[in-house]
């Protein structure tokens, strides 16, 4: 029964925190642009990084 007086507050300490960091990644605008990386790999480079041609 002890034990639940610890792990009680500690469950919904590691919940706070990861509330936090979920509100806190939605403010900074991490989630602004979901397709742009996923659309950015299928274009071609301006031009060809010199560090690939020279391997």
């Amino acid at each position: 029964m002890t034990a639940l007086a610890f792990l009680i507050p500690a469950a919904l300490g590691l919940g706070l925190i990861g509330l936090a960091a979920f509100l806190w990644a939605l403010r900074s605008g991490q989630f602004e642009d979901l397709d742009g990386a996923a659309e950015r790999i299928l274009y071609d480079d301006e031009r060809p990084r010199r560090d690939r041609d020279a391997a």
